[in-house]
Order: C-alpha cells, then sequence, then structure tokens
C-alpha cells in the first residue's frame, strides 16, 4: 500500500545553518508519527516543508505517490503552535468562516461533538481558557475532513488534566483512520500517542522505529531508584570505582541503572544500605532521548 507520505532526501539551509540534511522517511496512512528532537534539531522545519510551509532546497514530498498540490491541501489539516483567531466573532462563527476555505467540509456537527466543543459554542474566542481554545484549533484543522493532520506541540502550555483530555481527542480522531504527525517535547505524550518516532538531531535522523523497538534496541537494563542519603552516596561512590555499577542522582533520588536487579540489591544490602523507599522502573524515551541527544544545554 502506498504511503500516505514519501520523504526523499530534503534538504534545507538558512545562509550558514544547514537545519536538515538529507532526511528521508515515509509515513504510512492510518498511524500517528511522532516526530522529536531538541531545540534547534530541525523538526520544525522538516514539519513546515511537509506542510507544504517552506520548501526545500533539494528532495521531494509526496503525497499519496504525487507532488504535493491542490490535492493536499484540501486534504491537509494544520494546527500551529500557535494561531491567532478572529476576535469579536464565537466558536462557532470561527468554525463556520474556516469551513468556507475549503470545497469539501466535515460534518460540522460531528467535528463539535469530537472535539467537545459543545458547551462553548456561543463563546467569543477571545475569552477561551488555554485548553478550550486548543480544542477550538484542533476543530479549525479537522473541518476540511482531513486525511493527514499536522499537530505542532499541541499540549504546550496545558495544565496535566487538560493535555490528558487532549490526548482522549487524538485518540478519539486516531480511531478514524486519520494519519497524524506529531511534534512534541512530552516523551509521555509520544509514547501514548505515536505508533512510530522520529528523533532528529543536527538536522538528521537519529533514531526511528516503534517506541517499544527503540526502547528495546537501545537499553536492555531497568532504573533502580532509592532515596539519597550521605552514607548511600558513599557507598555508591565507592562501588562505581570497582565498575561494580552507575548511578546519578536525580533531585532526592539516586538512580542506579543495571541488567542485573538481583546482583545490585545483593550490594546494597551487603553494604548495610536500607531498602527503604526502593523503586525500579523501566525504561522511559525519556531516558532514550537523552541517551540520543545528550544533556548539555542548547543554543
Amino acid at each position: 500500500m502506498l504511503p500516505i507520505l514519501q520523504v526523499k532526501q530534503l534538504h534545507k539551509q538558512f545562509k550558514r545553518l544547514k537545519a536538515v540534511n538529507g532526511v528521508s522517511f515515509e509515513v504510512p496512512e492510518g498511524i500517528c508519527l511522532g516526530l522529536l528532537g531538541p531545540n534547534g534539531a530541525g523538526k520544525t522545519t522538516t514539519v513546515e516543508m511537509l506542510e507544504g510551509i517552506k520548501t526545500p532546497d533539494k528532495g521531494a514530498i509526496l503525497y499519496r505517490g504525487k507532488p504535493l498540490g491542490d490535492e493536499f491541501k484540501n486534504k491537509a489539516g494544520i494546527m500551529f503552535q500557535s494561531t491567532a483567531l478572529q476576535d469579536f466573532i464565537t466558536v462557532q462563527e470561527s468554525l463556520e468562516l474556516f469551513q468556507c476555505l475549503y470545497p469539501d467540509v466535515s460534518d460540522l456537527q460531528q467535528v463539535i461533538q469530537d472535539c467537545a466543543l459543545g458547551d462553548f459554542l456561543d463563546q467569543d474566542t477571545a475569552s477561551l481558557s488555554g485548553g478550550q481554545r486548543q480544542r477550538v484549533l484542533l476543530a479549525i484543522a479537522m473541518v476540511n475532513d482531513p486525511d493527514i493532520i499536522f499537530l505542532d506541540e499541541p499540549t504546550t502550555g496545558l495544565d496535566p488534566q487538560a493535555r490528558h483530555n487532549f490526548w482522549r481527542l487524538i485518540e478519539k480522531i486516531k480511531q478514524q483512520n486519520k494519519t497524524i504527525v506529531l511534534t512534541t517535547h512530552y516523551m509521555d505524550e509520544a509514547y501514548r500517542l505515536c505508533d512510530e518516532i522520529i528523533i532528529m538531531d543536527h538536522g538528521k535522523i537519529i533514531a526511528e522505529g516503534t517506541p517499544g523497538d527503540l526502547l528495546s534496541k537501545h537499553f536492555n537494563d531497568v532504573v533502580i531508584q532509592i532515596p539519597v542519603s550521605v552514607s548511600l552516596e558513599t557507598i555508591l561512590g565507592l562501588l562505581e570505582g570497582q565498575g561494580k555499577l552507575s548511578f546519578s542522582r536525580n533531585q532526592d533520588r539516586f538512580e542506579i541503572c543495571t541488567s542485573d536487579v538481583n546482583q545490585t540489591v545483593k550490594l546494597l544490602l551487603e553494604a548495610n544500605i536500607s531498602l527503604s523507599g526502593l523503586q525500579i522502573r523501566e525504561r522511559t524515551l525519556d531516558d532514550l532521548f537523552l541517551e540520543l541527544t545528550g544533556k548539555g544545554l542548547r543554543q
């Protein structure tokens, strides 16, 4: 089956900055693809080229096997990271306004139901809360009944409750066999929503695959978390110096990476360390992201 999007050797340069350097991938129909990377990695420029906003210096983007054109523009929905809504009109009027821009449109009542807008349709757009505003912007991206939807950091700035509610809306859209391209800095969001993930850095793809496959490929250990104490730090330092384990400090807990939990716990017990408060967690996309892109501050 032909992918809905094919990206072939994209290049984009801004003066001396090579923002995108030979990026290629495919987006199968009906999946949620997460495009991740630190600030300056090239993901925003890549997405803007996929959306048709920026033109590649070299390379090709194909929608259903054809170069981006009117068909793509009419069947793509975009939720920008920052969008200005028209003042002095209601949510209902905003949706109707955007529907007028397309030859084919969705059932507006269904969009309103899917995005849970019924309680504030008559409210002025200027008075919306952060969560309400994001739901309206998602609905605007849906008014043309798109085959593919681009969501650019859609939950940035939302409180945890609003984020989880928004995730449920996206999962509902996924059930309609829509294709979603998502950029986010929240690794838990990517893990929950994305079927496949691409991680970029310095304008190139450095990892791609399903979340589970990527974690299995890069890690064969777990993390033991244990509360900080002076005596524990001394013992961990000695054990690390002997090459028996590695550890780091995360706020009020030490994190010990180990592929042999039983042996590590045995070492702690032999050193008379209390295991009170000990927790064991699996590796996460946060761990993978930091492993691949580093922990240093970016310009």
